[in-house]
C-alpha cells in the first residue's frame, strides 16, 4: 500500500511533502481548484524543489479548464524538476467547474485530452483541435532543460460513476476515485477491465487511488469528539453536497445510497436556505470546501456518516480497513488534509499507521 496526502493545493504545501517523506509518505496530491485554492503547478513547482522522493500527482486536472498543451507543458516542467516523479491526474472536475457554476467537462473531451496528454509527456506529436480546426503539436525544445520528456508521466483518471469510470479503462493508466468501500473498488475494477477489453487494451495492473478522510482516535475519543470531527467534518459535509445547476440540481448526487435521506434533509434543510441569490449559489455551496464545516453543517454530518466513509478508528482498526480495501484492490491511499497544516495528521499516520502497516 502506498500512502499519500491528498492536500487542499496552499503554496507552503512543501514544507508538509518535505516532513511527510520522513514519516513514511510516498504520495503527495495536489488539487486542481483553482477558485479555491493556491495555483497547482506553482505549488507542485515548490513541491518538487523541495523534495526527494515524493511522487507528485495532480488530484486532478480538470479536463477542459486548460488547453491540454498547457497542461502537457506544466506537467513537463514539474518532471524536469522531479524526474520520474510526477504522476498526472485527470478528471471532468467537481468544483473546479462547479464553483464557476459550471457543468463538468463532457466524457469525450476528457478522453480525447488524455490521448494530447499521452502523446505530448512522450515526446511525440500530436493532434490537437479547438472547434473545427485541428492542428498538430508537440513540445519543441525538450533536450535544453526547459522540460522533461524522458521519464514516463503515468495519467491515472478520476472517476467515481460507472460511465466515468469506463473511461479510465479505455485510455487510462489509473484510476483515482473517492470513498472507502470495498465492494465499490470491486465493481469499479471490474468495469475499467471490462472497458479495455472493448477498447482493444490490456490492463494486467490498475494502480487504483482512493482518497478519503481518516484519524487515528486517542484514548478517551470517539469519531464526533472535537478535534477528530474538525479533521473529518467537511469531509462528510462532501458526500452531502450537490453539483449546482441553474434548472436541474441534483439531490446528493455523491451520498452512498443509505444516506440518500439525510441528503434530502441538507438539501431542503441547508443548500435551499443559504442567503447568497439562487443564480450564484455555487459560490456559497463551495465555501470551505474541503477545509471546513460551515457553520450549520454539522448538525447534518453524522456518526453515522463518517463511520461509513472514512478511514477512522484506533489504530489496529483503521489498519485493519486499509488491508480491507488493499485486498479490494486499493494500490494507494490519499488522506485528506483539512486546511493548510498538514502536521499533526502526518504525525499521526506516520507513527501509529505507515510504522506498523
Amino acid at each position: 500500500m502506498q500512502f499519500g496526502i491528498s492536500y487542499p493545493t496552499y503554496i507552503r504545501a512543501w514544507q508538509d511533502v518535505k516532513m511527510a517523506e520522513e514519516y513514511g509518505f510516498s504520495h503527495a496530491w495536489f488539487d486542481d481548484s483553482h477558485m479555491c485554492y493556491s495555483d497547482i503547478f506553482a505549488t507542485m513547482a515548490l513541491a518538487a524543489e523541495h523534495s526527494r522522493t515524493s511522487v507528485l500527482g495532480s488530484f486532478v486536472l480538470c479536463a477542459g479548464n486548460r488547453a491540454a498543451p498547457v497542461s502537457a507543458s506544466a506537467l513537463a516542467t514539474i518532471n524536469e524538476l522531479a524526474p520520474g516523479r510526477v504522476i498526472a491526474g485527470i478528471g471532468s472536475g467537481f468544483s473546479a467547474r462547479n464553483v464557476m457554476g459550471m457543468p463538468a467537462t463532457p466524457l469525450k473531451v476528457l478522453a480525447e485530452e488524455v490521448r494530447v496528454l499521452r502523446k505530448l509527456l512522450a515526446g511525440k506529436e500530436a493532434l490537437y483541435r479547438e472547434d473545427d480546426r485541428e492542428r498538430a503539436v508537440r513540445l519543441l525544445h525538450p533536450e535544453m532543460g526547459f522540460i522533461n520528456v524522458k521519464d514516463p508521466v503515468p495519467i491515472y483518471v478520476g472517476a467515481n460513476l460507472p460511465k466515468a469510470t469506463r473511461v479510465v479503462g479505455e485510455v487510462g493508466d489509473g484510476w483515482i476515485t473517492v470513498g472507502a468501500d470495498p465492494g465499490m473498488i470491486r465493481n469499479g475494477l471490474s468495469e475499467i477491465r471490462d472497458a479495455a477489453k472493448g477498447a482493444g487494451r490490456t490492463l494486467a495492473q490498475i494502480p487504483t487511488v482512493i482518497v478519503t478522510a481518516g484519524c487515528v482516535l486517542r484514548q478517551g475519543e470517539d469519531i464526533m469528539s472535537p478535534r477528530v470531527f474538525g479533521r473529518l467534518g467537511s469531509w462528510g459535509a462532501l458526500s452531502l453536497h450537490t453539483i449546482w445547476h441553474p434548472e436541474n440540481t441534483p439531490i446528493g448526487p455523491f451520498a452512498p445510497p443509505e444516506f440518500q435521506p439525510l441528503a434530502k434533509r441538507y438539501f431542503d434543510e441547508y443548500i435551499m436556505k443559504m442567503k447568497t441569490p439562487w443564480e450564484k449559489r455555487y459560490q456559497e455551496i463551495h465555501l470551505g470546501h474541503l477545509i471546513f464545516t460551515k457553520p450549520g453543517e454539522e448538525r447534518y454530518v453524522t456518526r453515522q456518516l463518517l463511520e461509513a466513509t472514512t478511514v477512522t478508528g484506533p489504530a489496529a482498526a483503521v489498519i485493519e480497513r486499509i488491508k480491507e480495501l488493499e485486498e479490494a484492490g486499493v494500490t494507494g491511499i490519499a488522506l485528506r488534509l483539512t486546511g493548510t497544516d498538514g502536521r499533526e495528521m502526518i504525525r499521526e499516520f506516520g507513527n501509529e499507521i505507515i510504522a506498523r502497516y
